[in-house]
């Protein structure tokens, strides 16, 4: 769901696809299950680039009609094959039906750039800074943590970053905008402009070759390691112009431009503030901690879990994650209505930043509030 740092301009293009396979095509002598699953792949890209189609547009043109090129979708709503797994020499994902089927390591056989060094070098910090937390404890240093915790989880990355400026689920002032996007920065995951475009990149080749971050590539992939190769996704998807509403702002430019200067400044508030054990848990810990849990939203929710809607694509709803992540766990649900302010769609899936939003809304700050309808979850059922 983030970049740590912006990845560099890169002349790469795009990947391109061979044309689809048709089922005639292919021999009579071949097995019956490879049949199956070439014929199931073709409807769930009809139903995908159907999706696509009808998705809120957020800002910036989609061809997804127009290509002359396949863009492969596997959905984890069908039903697991006994010799899926004999498809790839990498396997499934344990406790999954999820099969591996191109593994991606970014850390051999590559050459790094400064960007990938400074980015490892950002993560390695904040973990070995963990390491002197049970000497470094105290009260105040841990509640300094969990407000953090809160304020750059839940106000700066989930309901900036992700459900209002990446799917504008929601109209706030934009006083209220930017001090949200302030926050999102806080949490160390990269400038608005760099995650809003790679999480709109996900929505849009989901679980497919240009996927930012696909468990297809290996779980391990999926939870972090991408973020490491700073010039995979313009590689993938070329450079970044599905974000020309925040590029339009002066205020997200001078993020994006001074983004390192924001962290260090807080760290600095915080050592003032309360000396070395808040530095270790306002820093080390609280960033950690919010790093992780981000990443299962793109690792464990596309693994682990289970589908409500027929999305065509990975993408399951997962409790536990739901509640370490302020409801971003219910992550069929989004995929389903990528436009919801709301992602805990039944009573019981607590969706800790839909109360915010609803609460915002309640005293007017919030407006235009999307949900999805009965009609369209009735089209995205398994049974239509």
């Amino acid at each position: 769901m983030a970049t740590l740092l912006p990845p560099p301009p890169s002349k790469a293009k795009p990947i391109s696809f061979s044309a689809p396979h048709r089922l005639k095509n292919i021999p009579a002598k071949t097995h019956f299950p490879a049949i199956i699953h070439e014929y199931q792949e073709s409807v769930y890209d009809a139903k995908n680039i159907r999706k696509t189609q009808n998705s809120l547009n957020y800002g910036f043109k989609r061809k997804i009609g127009n290509v002359k090129s396949r863009i492969p979708i596997v959905s984890a709503a069908s039903i697991p094959y006994p010799e899926c797994g004999k498809d790839s020499k990498f396997g499934r994902i344990l406790l999954s039906d999820v099969v591996v089927k191109r593994k991606r390591n970014v850390y051999w056989g590559r050459k790094w750039n400064s960007l990938d060094v400074a980015t490892v070098g950002v993560v390695l910090a904040m973990h070995l800074l963990c390491l002197f937390a049970p000497f470094a404890f105290n009260w105040g240093a841990l509640w300094v943590a969990v407000g953090l915790y809160i304020i750059t989880g839940l106000l700066g990355v989930t309901l900036s970053f992700h459900r209002h400026l990446s799917h504008r689920s929601f109209k706030i002032p934009r006083w209220l905008e930017y001090f949200f996007a302030y926050c999102g920065v806080q949490a160390l995951q990269g400038n608005p402009i760099d995650w809003v475009s790679t999480h709109r990149y996900h929505h849009q080749f989901c679980d497919s070759e240009k996927d930012p971050h696909s468990p297809m590539e290996g779980f391990w992939f999926s939870h972090m390691s991408w973020l490491f190769d700073t010039n995979s996704i313009v590689e993938r998807c070329g450079k970044p112009n599905n974000v020309g509403d925040l590029e339009k702002q002066p205020f997200y430019k001078f993020l994006q431009s001074t983004y390192v200067f924001h962290p260090i400044a807080l760290g600095a508030l915080l050592y003032a503030l309360g000396g070395f054990p808040y530095i270790v848990w306002g820093m080390g810990v609280r960033v950690v901690w919010v790093y992780h849990i981000t990443w299962l939203v793109n690792s464990a929710c596309h693994v682990w879990g289970k589908q409500a809607w027929n999305t065509g694509d990975l993408s399951r709803n997962n409790w536990w994650v739901a509640v370490l992540a302020f409801g971003e766990g219910w992550h069929n649900n989004h995929h389903a209505f990528e436009y919801s302010a709301r992602h805990g769609l039944e009573w019981w899936q607590i969706d800790m930043t839909w109360f915010v939003i609803r609460f915002l809304e309640a005293i007017g700050l919030a407006t235009d509030v999307r949900l999805p309808n009965s009609a369209q979850k009735q089209r995205m059922t398994f049974s239509n």
